[in-house]
This record gives C-alpha cells, structure tokens and sequence, in this order.
C-alpha cells in the first residue's frame, strides 16, 4: 500500500512541479497584457472595489420611480458602477480607436473617419459622464 501511495505522491509532486514550470515560464503578448491593465484600470475607475467590498443596493424603488442613480457622490448604486464602467470602456475604447487611425499614413480617408469615430466615441463620453455627475449632485 505504501508504494503506491508513494508513487502517487511522487506523481502529484511531479504533476505540480510541471504546471509551476509552465505558469512560470508563460509568456503573454502585450496586447493580452494592455487589455488586462486597462480592464483593472476601468473597473477600479468606476467603483467596482466598493460595489465588491460595501455590497450597495442595485437601484433603488421610490416614489413610483427606479433610481439608478445615488442622489448624493458619498455613495452609490451597483447601476451607478455599471453606467461608469461603461462609459469609461467607451472613451478607452475611443482612444484605441484614435490610436489605430495613426497606423494608416496611406490611407488618409480611412485614418480620418477612424480618428474622427475615435474623438466622436471620447467626447460622448466624458460627456455622459459629466451629466451622470451633475445628476448626482442635483439630487435628481
């Protein structure tokens, strides 16, 4: 019996060694990587650290109407991470776009709707999130 248990051990150790062998010797592209960082960046800008720690309601029923909104900046709604998140995926998604508009020097006509749908995506929204913020202070 012992033997066999050794062998199985021997084994698992043997098994466990590989994976952190390949794990360790992993190489990812940097676009892999940029994705991630930018991911972690977006949900950390729109409060999903605090929608993972506090818990909030995810809206809010009175008066005959949903509030997806948080009336006050102190606190907040998961929908008000959701709306930010979002928003803030646009506009990073809006500076990708502006930054691949670059890669096409002789394509002129393609560079510019590429840049111009790029500024287009960046203003929409930091706009939105500029209204999303006067909303909240106004207690709407």
């Amino acid at each position: 019996m012992s033997r066999k248990v050794k062998r199985g051990m021997s084994s698992l150790t043997f098994s466990i060694n590989r994976l952190y062998q390949r794990i360790s010797t992993l190489r990812l592209s940097t676009l892999i990587i940029a994705v991630i960082a930018v991911s972690a960046a977006i949900f950390l800008f729109g409060g999903g650290l605090y929608d993972v720690i506090v818990q909030p309601l995810p809206s809010f029923y009175s008066g005959g109407s949903f509030l997806f909104l948080y009336p006050s900046l102190g606190d907040q709604f998961i929908s008000d991470s959701i709306i930010a998140i979002t928003l803030y995926a646009i506009g990073a998604i809006g500076l990708m776009v502006v930054y691949q508009s670059t890669k096409y020097a002789y394509k002129p006509r393609q560079a510019y709707m590429m840049f111009l749908i790029g500024i287009v995506l960046l203003f929409m929204a930091y706009i939105l999130l500029e209204t999303t913020i006067s909303l909240k202070l106004s207690g709407k």
